[in-house]
C-alpha cells in the first residue's frame, strides 16, 4: 500500500493537540479592520479548535498527525 499524502493547504492551517482535537486560527481578521471593535479583534487573536463536525474531515487531509 502506498504513502498517503499530507493536504499541504491543511498541514499550514491546523496542528494536533494532546487530546487528538485540532487547533486552528480564527477568521475575520485579515483586513478591513479599522471596522471591528478592540474587544473583537482580541477575541480573534486567539486560537481555538475545529468543530466536531469538522474533525472527521481534517483527520483525513492530515493522515500523519501534523
Amino acid at each position: 500500500m502506498p504513502k498517503m499524502k499530507t493536504n499541504r493547504s491543511a498541514a499550514k492551517r491546523f496542528k494536533r493537540t494532546a487530546t487528538g482535537k485540532f487547533k486552528r486560527a480564527k477568521a475575520y481578521r485579515g483586513h478591513l479592520s479599522s471596522s471591528k471593535s478592540t474587544k473583537r479583534q482580541r477575541h480573534l487573536r486567539k486560537n481555538t479548535t475545529t468543530s466536531s463536525a469538522d474533525q472527521y474531515r481534517v483527520s483525513h487531509m492530515l493522515p500523519y498527525g501534523n
